[in-house]
Protein backbone atom coordinates (compact mmCIF):
# COMPACT_ATOMS: atom_id res chain seq x y z
CA UNK A 1 0.00 0.00 0.00
CA UNK A 2 1.26 3.31 -0.74
CA UNK A 3 2.31 5.91 2.19
CA UNK A 4 -0.53 8.62 0.75
CA UNK A 5 -2.87 5.64 0.97
CA UNK A 6 -1.94 4.82 4.67
CA UNK A 7 -1.77 8.32 5.41
CA UNK A 8 -5.24 8.56 3.98
CA UNK A 9 -6.83 5.31 5.69
CA UNK A 10 -5.40 6.81 9.33
CA UNK A 11 -6.69 9.95 8.82
CA UNK A 12 -10.03 9.10 7.98
CA UNK A 13 -12.88 9.36 10.85
CA UNK A 14 -13.22 6.02 12.72
CA UNK A 15 -16.33 4.43 14.66
CA UNK A 16 -14.64 5.61 18.25
CA UNK A 17 -17.21 7.04 20.29
CA UNK A 18 -14.63 8.45 22.64
CA UNK A 19 -10.93 9.35 21.57
CA UNK A 20 -9.40 10.91 24.20
CA UNK A 21 -6.69 11.57 22.45
CA UNK A 22 -8.39 13.91 19.91
CA UNK A 23 -9.23 16.17 22.88
CA UNK A 24 -8.45 19.86 23.15
CA UNK A 25 -6.35 20.76 26.22
CA UNK A 26 -7.87 24.14 26.14
CA UNK A 27 -5.21 26.23 28.71
CA UNK A 28 -2.07 25.07 26.63
CA UNK A 29 -0.91 26.73 23.51
CA UNK A 30 1.89 26.29 21.28
CA UNK A 31 4.65 27.67 24.47
CA UNK A 32 3.52 24.08 25.91
CA UNK A 33 5.27 22.40 23.27
CA UNK A 34 9.16 21.31 22.96
CA UNK A 35 10.84 23.28 20.25
CA UNK A 36 13.43 20.31 20.03
CA UNK A 37 10.39 17.60 19.57
CA UNK A 38 8.59 19.85 16.73
CA UNK A 39 12.35 19.91 14.68
CA UNK A 40 12.54 16.32 15.24
CA UNK A 41 9.01 16.15 14.11
CA UNK A 42 9.24 18.20 10.82
CA UNK A 43 12.22 16.10 10.39
CA UNK A 44 10.13 12.65 10.13
CA UNK A 45 7.81 14.25 8.98
CA UNK A 46 9.57 15.16 5.65
CA UNK A 47 11.47 11.54 6.14
CA UNK A 48 7.52 9.74 5.90
CA UNK A 49 6.48 11.84 3.08
CA UNK A 50 9.67 13.30 0.99
CA UNK A 51 7.15 14.73 -1.99
CA UNK A 52 5.93 17.29 0.81
CA UNK A 53 9.66 18.18 2.22
CA UNK A 54 9.77 21.38 0.21
CA UNK A 55 6.51 22.56 1.74
CA UNK A 56 7.59 21.79 4.74
CA UNK A 57 10.54 24.19 5.19
CA UNK A 58 8.28 26.55 4.93
CA UNK A 59 5.33 26.21 7.01
CA UNK A 60 4.86 27.73 10.27
CA UNK A 61 4.84 25.41 13.36
CA UNK A 62 0.89 25.50 13.40
CA UNK A 63 0.62 24.73 10.24
CA UNK A 64 2.68 21.66 10.00
CA UNK A 65 1.23 20.44 13.52
CA UNK A 66 -2.38 21.16 11.76
CA UNK A 67 -0.91 19.22 8.73
CA UNK A 68 0.71 16.43 10.75
CA UNK A 69 -2.83 15.57 12.02
CA UNK A 70 -1.35 16.87 15.75
CA UNK A 71 -3.43 20.01 16.40
CA UNK A 72 -6.69 20.66 15.63
CA UNK A 73 -7.11 24.21 14.01
CA UNK A 74 -4.03 25.29 15.91
CA UNK A 75 -5.44 24.11 19.22
CA UNK A 76 -3.37 21.58 21.00
CA UNK A 77 -4.74 18.27 21.88
CA UNK A 78 -3.83 15.89 24.13
CA UNK A 79 -1.94 13.57 21.49
CA UNK A 80 0.23 16.83 20.98
CA UNK A 81 1.04 16.73 24.65
CA UNK A 82 1.91 13.83 24.77
CA UNK A 83 4.08 13.28 21.96
CA UNK A 84 5.67 16.85 21.59
CA UNK A 85 5.25 18.09 24.87
CA UNK A 86 7.15 20.08 26.91
CA UNK A 87 7.54 17.95 30.30
CA UNK A 88 6.26 20.70 32.45
CA UNK A 89 2.84 20.96 30.01
CA UNK A 90 1.80 17.31 31.24
CA UNK A 91 -0.77 19.23 33.74
CA UNK A 92 -2.47 19.65 30.97
CA UNK A 93 -3.80 16.32 30.67
CA UNK A 94 -4.07 15.56 34.31
CA UNK A 95 -5.32 13.48 35.43
CA UNK A 96 -3.56 11.67 32.70
CA UNK A 97 -0.46 10.36 32.91
CA UNK A 98 2.37 10.37 30.19
CA UNK A 99 5.64 9.24 31.67
CA UNK A 100 7.51 5.73 30.20
CA UNK A 101 9.31 3.73 32.78
CA UNK A 102 12.51 1.72 31.86
CA UNK A 103 13.15 -0.85 34.66
CA UNK A 104 16.77 -2.88 34.89
CA UNK A 105 16.79 -6.58 36.47
CA UNK A 106 19.02 -8.69 37.77
CA UNK A 107 18.48 -12.68 36.90
CA UNK A 108 16.75 -12.82 40.34
CA UNK A 109 14.20 -10.52 38.98
CA UNK A 110 15.79 -7.90 41.69
CA UNK A 111 15.58 -4.33 40.53
CA UNK A 112 18.74 -2.97 39.08
CA UNK A 113 18.34 0.20 37.45
CA UNK A 114 15.43 2.34 36.67
CA UNK A 115 14.60 5.77 34.63
CA UNK A 116 11.26 7.47 34.59
CA UNK A 117 11.23 9.75 31.18
CA UNK A 118 7.66 11.92 30.83
CA UNK A 119 6.57 13.98 27.18
CA UNK A 120 7.57 14.47 24.56
CA UNK A 121 7.11 10.67 23.81
CA UNK A 122 8.62 11.50 20.56
CA UNK A 123 11.98 12.33 22.07
CA UNK A 124 12.08 10.11 24.87
CA UNK A 125 10.43 6.80 23.31
CA UNK A 126 14.15 7.08 21.91
CA UNK A 127 15.77 7.87 25.31
CA UNK A 128 14.19 4.43 26.85
CA UNK A 129 15.11 2.64 23.69
CA UNK A 130 19.11 3.60 24.01
CA UNK A 131 18.81 2.36 27.68
CA UNK A 132 18.29 -1.27 26.95
CA UNK A 133 21.51 -2.69 26.73
CA UNK A 134 22.93 -3.39 23.01
CA UNK A 135 23.58 -7.21 24.40
CA UNK A 136 25.44 -9.76 21.58
CA UNK A 137 24.05 -13.15 21.67
CA UNK A 138 26.20 -15.65 20.98
CA UNK A 139 24.49 -19.73 19.35
CA UNK A 140 26.23 -22.61 20.36
CA UNK A 141 27.18 -23.52 16.97
CA UNK A 142 25.92 -26.54 15.21
CA UNK A 143 27.67 -27.15 11.84
CA UNK A 144 27.12 -23.62 9.72
CA UNK A 145 23.62 -23.80 11.22
CA UNK A 146 23.86 -20.47 13.32
CA UNK A 147 25.60 -17.22 12.98
CA UNK A 148 28.66 -16.63 15.58
CA UNK A 149 27.17 -13.68 17.04
CA UNK A 150 23.71 -11.38 16.48
CA UNK A 151 22.09 -8.60 18.53
CA UNK A 152 19.93 -9.96 20.97
CA UNK A 153 17.09 -7.84 19.94
CA UNK A 154 16.34 -6.38 17.07
CA UNK A 155 15.69 -2.91 17.16
CA UNK A 156 12.91 -2.60 15.05
CA UNK A 157 11.65 -5.01 17.96
CA UNK A 158 11.99 -3.07 20.41
CA UNK A 159 11.20 0.23 18.82
CA UNK A 160 7.69 -1.28 17.65
CA UNK A 161 7.09 -2.70 21.37
CA UNK A 162 7.34 0.90 22.61
CA UNK A 163 5.18 2.64 20.35
CA UNK A 164 2.55 0.10 20.42
CA UNK A 165 2.17 0.45 24.28
CA UNK A 166 2.31 4.69 23.67
CA UNK A 167 -0.41 4.42 20.56
CA UNK A 168 -2.40 1.76 22.48
CA UNK A 169 -2.17 2.98 26.22
CA UNK A 170 -5.49 4.21 28.17
CA UNK A 171 -3.95 7.33 29.57
CA UNK A 172 -6.86 8.00 31.35
CA UNK A 173 -6.68 5.03 34.07
CA UNK A 174 -3.11 7.11 35.17
CA UNK A 175 -0.44 4.41 34.26
CA UNK A 176 2.86 4.25 32.96
CA UNK A 177 3.74 2.89 29.79
CA UNK A 178 6.29 0.26 30.70
CA UNK A 179 9.47 -1.18 29.60
CA UNK A 180 11.66 -4.04 31.87
CA UNK A 181 14.82 -5.56 30.62
CA UNK A 182 16.27 -8.63 32.31
CA UNK A 183 19.48 -9.83 32.85
CA UNK A 184 18.31 -13.19 32.00
CA UNK A 185 17.39 -12.46 28.06
CA UNK A 186 14.43 -11.29 27.93
CA UNK A 187 12.34 -7.89 27.59
CA UNK A 188 8.55 -7.03 28.78
CA UNK A 189 6.57 -3.84 27.20
CA UNK A 190 2.98 -3.08 28.96
CA UNK A 191 0.22 0.00 29.06
CA UNK A 192 -2.63 0.02 30.24
CA UNK A 193 -6.18 -1.01 28.58
CA UNK A 194 -7.41 -4.01 26.87
CA UNK A 195 -6.09 -5.34 23.60
CA UNK A 196 -8.94 -4.56 21.32
CA UNK A 197 -8.16 -7.11 18.18
CA UNK A 198 -8.85 -10.00 20.95
CA UNK A 199 -6.22 -12.06 20.48
CA UNK A 200 -2.64 -12.25 18.84
CA UNK A 201 -3.73 -15.27 16.46
CA UNK A 202 -6.24 -13.31 14.55
CA UNK A 203 -3.72 -10.52 14.08
CA UNK A 204 -1.64 -12.48 12.55
CA UNK A 205 -4.01 -14.76 10.53
CA UNK A 206 -6.03 -12.24 9.29
CA UNK A 207 -2.80 -9.96 8.37
CA UNK A 208 -4.80 -6.58 8.01
CA UNK A 209 -5.27 -3.16 9.47
CA UNK A 210 -7.50 -3.01 12.77
CA UNK A 211 -11.19 -0.84 12.21
CA UNK A 212 -10.87 0.40 15.37
CA UNK A 213 -7.97 1.97 17.69
CA UNK A 214 -8.30 3.51 21.00
CA UNK A 215 -6.41 6.31 20.30
CA UNK A 216 -7.06 6.87 16.36
CA UNK A 217 -5.90 10.59 16.69
CA UNK A 218 -2.61 9.86 18.36
CA UNK A 219 -1.68 6.66 15.97
CA UNK A 220 -2.64 8.90 12.94
CA UNK A 221 -0.04 11.65 14.34
CA UNK A 222 2.43 8.83 14.84
CA UNK A 223 2.23 7.41 11.31
CA UNK A 224 2.55 10.81 10.39
CA UNK A 225 5.94 11.27 12.64
CA UNK A 226 6.98 8.23 11.33
CA UNK A 227 6.87 6.14 14.56
CA UNK A 228 4.71 3.56 13.45
CA UNK A 229 6.49 2.62 10.12
CA UNK A 230 2.89 0.88 8.41
CA UNK A 231 -0.41 0.01 8.89
CA UNK A 232 -1.25 -3.34 10.36
CA UNK A 233 1.97 -5.67 9.72
CA UNK A 234 4.30 -4.24 12.91
CA UNK A 235 3.21 -7.04 14.69
CA UNK A 236 3.46 -9.52 11.91
CA UNK A 237 7.13 -8.05 11.28
CA UNK A 238 8.04 -8.89 15.07
CA UNK A 239 6.94 -11.96 15.21
CA UNK A 240 9.12 -12.85 11.33
CA UNK A 241 12.03 -10.38 13.20
CA UNK A 242 11.83 -13.61 16.26
CA UNK A 243 11.47 -16.25 13.56
CA UNK A 244 14.62 -15.10 11.29
CA UNK A 245 16.58 -15.24 14.29
CA UNK A 246 14.91 -18.53 15.24
CA UNK A 247 14.28 -16.81 18.82
CA UNK A 248 10.55 -17.77 20.24
CA UNK A 249 7.87 -16.05 19.68
CA UNK A 250 6.53 -13.05 21.32
CA UNK A 251 4.48 -13.71 24.44
CA UNK A 252 0.80 -11.64 24.99
CA UNK A 253 -0.77 -11.72 27.44
CA UNK A 254 -4.16 -10.05 28.52
CA UNK A 255 -5.00 -9.08 31.57
CA UNK A 256 -6.57 -6.61 34.39
CA UNK A 257 -6.97 -4.50 31.51
CA UNK A 258 -3.44 -4.63 30.66
CA UNK A 259 -1.28 -5.98 27.55
CA UNK A 260 2.03 -7.79 28.63
CA UNK A 261 4.47 -8.48 25.40
CA UNK A 262 7.17 -10.82 26.32
CA UNK A 263 10.02 -10.56 23.64
CA UNK A 264 13.17 -13.01 24.57
CA UNK A 265 16.50 -12.66 22.84
CA UNK A 266 17.84 -16.32 23.17
CA UNK A 267 17.20 -19.86 22.35
CA UNK A 268 15.60 -21.84 25.14
CA UNK A 269 14.72 -24.98 22.73
CA UNK A 270 17.81 -25.93 20.42
CA UNK A 271 14.96 -28.54 18.81
CA UNK A 272 12.69 -25.39 18.64
CA UNK A 273 15.34 -23.55 16.91
CA UNK A 274 16.32 -26.56 14.82
CA UNK A 275 12.50 -26.56 12.91
CA UNK A 276 12.70 -22.97 12.47
CA UNK A 277 16.07 -23.55 10.38
CA UNK A 278 15.40 -26.46 8.50
CA UNK A 279 12.01 -26.42 8.09
CA UNK A 280 11.26 -22.81 6.13
CA UNK A 281 8.04 -23.91 4.83
CA UNK A 282 6.18 -23.39 7.96
CA UNK A 283 3.50 -20.84 7.98
CA UNK A 284 4.07 -18.13 10.97
CA UNK A 285 0.76 -19.71 12.24
CA UNK A 286 2.53 -22.87 12.58
CA UNK A 287 5.23 -22.02 14.32
CA UNK A 288 3.45 -19.92 17.03
CA UNK A 289 1.71 -23.48 17.77
CA UNK A 290 5.00 -25.14 17.74
CA UNK A 291 6.45 -22.08 20.31
CA UNK A 292 3.68 -23.46 22.57
CA UNK A 293 4.81 -26.16 22.38
CA UNK A 294 8.76 -25.59 23.11
CA UNK A 295 6.94 -23.43 26.27
CA UNK A 296 4.73 -25.86 26.98
CA UNK A 297 1.94 -23.66 26.90
CA UNK A 298 -1.68 -25.55 26.33
CA UNK A 299 -2.52 -26.34 23.21
CA UNK A 300 -6.45 -25.72 21.81
CA UNK A 301 -8.14 -28.48 20.16
CA UNK A 302 -7.80 -26.68 16.75
CA UNK A 303 -4.15 -26.28 17.46
CA UNK A 304 -3.56 -30.20 17.80
CA UNK A 305 -5.32 -31.47 15.05
CA UNK A 306 -3.64 -28.96 12.76
CA UNK A 307 -0.14 -29.86 14.17
CA UNK A 308 -0.89 -33.23 14.09
CA UNK A 309 -2.18 -32.86 10.40
CA UNK A 310 0.72 -31.69 9.53
CA UNK A 311 2.73 -34.35 11.15
CA UNK A 312 4.55 -32.11 13.56
CA UNK A 313 4.09 -33.27 16.75
CA UNK A 314 3.50 -36.89 18.73
CA UNK A 315 2.05 -37.52 22.17
CA UNK A 316 -0.56 -37.12 24.46
CA UNK A 317 -2.38 -34.03 26.17
CA UNK A 318 -0.35 -31.90 27.22
CA UNK A 319 2.70 -33.49 26.81
CA UNK A 320 3.62 -32.50 23.37
CA UNK A 321 6.97 -32.90 21.96
CA UNK A 322 8.14 -33.13 18.08
CA UNK A 323 7.02 -35.88 15.41
CA UNK A 324 9.17 -38.77 14.21
CA UNK A 325 8.57 -36.39 10.49
CA UNK A 326 10.50 -33.45 12.40
CA UNK A 327 13.10 -34.76 14.09
CA UNK A 328 14.44 -37.07 11.16
CA UNK A 329 14.17 -33.80 9.05
CA UNK A 330 16.53 -31.59 11.71
CA UNK A 331 18.66 -34.34 12.60
CA UNK A 332 17.29 -35.18 16.49
CA UNK A 333 16.67 -38.34 16.19
CA UNK A 334 18.34 -38.77 19.65
CA UNK A 335 15.47 -36.17 21.25
CA UNK A 336 12.78 -37.15 19.66
CA UNK A 337 13.67 -40.87 21.50
CA UNK A 338 14.09 -39.22 24.83
CA UNK A 339 11.00 -37.01 24.21
CA UNK A 340 8.97 -40.09 23.02
CA UNK A 341 10.30 -42.66 25.57
CA UNK A 342 10.14 -45.96 26.17
CA UNK A 343 7.04 -48.91 25.80
CA UNK A 344 6.15 -50.13 29.17
CA UNK A 345 7.35 -53.58 28.86
CA UNK A 346 10.63 -51.60 28.54
CA UNK A 347 10.46 -50.49 32.10
CA UNK A 348 9.09 -53.53 33.06
CA UNK A 349 11.93 -55.77 31.82
CA UNK A 350 14.38 -52.84 33.52
CA UNK A 351 12.47 -53.32 37.35
CA UNK A 352 12.43 -57.37 36.54
CA UNK A 353 15.83 -57.43 35.70
CA UNK A 354 17.40 -55.44 38.43
CA UNK A 355 14.90 -57.75 41.42
CA UNK A 356 16.73 -61.01 39.56
CA UNK A 357 20.37 -59.22 40.05
CA UNK A 358 19.95 -57.60 43.19
CA UNK A 359 17.10 -59.66 45.23
CA UNK A 360 14.87 -56.68 46.42
CA UNK A 361 14.52 -52.85 45.87
CA UNK A 362 12.99 -50.09 47.43
CA UNK A 363 10.95 -46.96 45.71
CA UNK A 364 14.19 -44.85 45.81
CA UNK A 365 15.92 -48.18 43.92
CA UNK A 366 13.38 -47.99 41.30
CA UNK A 367 12.96 -44.62 40.69
CA UNK A 368 17.33 -44.58 40.24
CA UNK A 369 16.89 -47.24 37.87
CA UNK A 370 14.72 -45.41 35.31
CA UNK A 371 14.14 -42.07 35.98
CA UNK A 372 16.63 -40.60 33.32
CA UNK A 373 15.21 -42.89 30.94
CA UNK A 374 11.28 -41.32 31.21
CA UNK A 375 10.60 -38.88 28.38
CA UNK A 376 12.10 -35.80 28.75
CA UNK A 377 8.68 -34.01 28.27
CA UNK A 378 7.46 -35.02 31.57
CA UNK A 379 8.19 -33.01 34.78
CA UNK A 380 9.23 -34.16 38.05
CA UNK A 381 5.99 -34.75 38.92
CA UNK A 382 4.90 -36.85 35.72
CA UNK A 383 7.80 -39.09 36.46
CA UNK A 384 7.20 -40.27 39.29
CA UNK A 385 3.67 -40.98 38.74
CA UNK A 386 4.76 -43.05 35.78
CA UNK A 387 6.50 -44.97 37.90
CA UNK A 388 3.84 -45.53 40.37
CA UNK A 389 1.56 -47.10 37.38
CA UNK A 390 4.58 -49.33 36.28
CA UNK A 391 5.10 -50.80 40.25
CA UNK A 392 1.61 -50.88 40.30
CA UNK A 393 0.71 -53.18 37.05
CA UNK A 394 3.49 -55.51 37.73
CA UNK A 395 2.29 -55.47 41.28
CA UNK A 396 -1.61 -56.43 39.83
CA UNK A 397 -0.06 -58.93 37.33
CA UNK A 398 1.65 -60.68 40.53
CA UNK A 399 5.44 -60.29 38.97
CA UNK A 400 6.02 -58.45 41.88
CA UNK A 401 5.54 -58.10 46.00
CA UNK A 402 5.98 -55.78 48.23
CA UNK A 403 7.96 -57.35 51.32
CA UNK A 404 8.42 -54.12 52.95
CA UNK A 405 5.35 -51.98 54.36
CA UNK A 406 3.08 -49.67 52.71
CA UNK A 407 4.92 -46.65 53.53
CA UNK A 408 8.25 -47.75 53.43
CA UNK A 409 8.13 -50.75 50.11
CA UNK A 410 10.10 -53.19 49.60
CA UNK A 411 10.10 -54.79 46.04
CA UNK A 412 10.90 -58.28 45.60
CA UNK A 413 10.31 -60.57 42.47
CA UNK A 414 7.48 -63.41 42.60
CA UNK A 415 8.86 -66.79 41.51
Amino acid sequence: MRPEREQAILNEPLAIIDDWSAEICKEATLASLSETAIAKARENYKNKFPEQAIDVDVWDDITFLNKAKITKRGKITNAAIILLGKPESEHFISPAVAKIRWILKDKDNIEKDYTVLPCPFLLNAEEIYNKIRKVKYRYMREGSLFPEEIDQYEPYVIREAINNCIAHQDYRLGGYVNVVENEDGYLTFSNLGSFIPGNIERVIREDAPEEHYRNPFLAAAMFNLKMVDTIGSGIKRMFNYQRQRFFPMPDYQFADNKVVVKVTGKVIDLHYARVLAQIPSLTLIEIMMLDKVQKKISLTDWEINRLREKKLIEGRKPNFFISVTVAKITGQKAAYTRNKGFNKEYYHDLILRALKEHKSLSRTDIEGLIWEKLPDIYNDKQKKVKINNLISELSRNKKIRNEGTDNKPLWVKNH
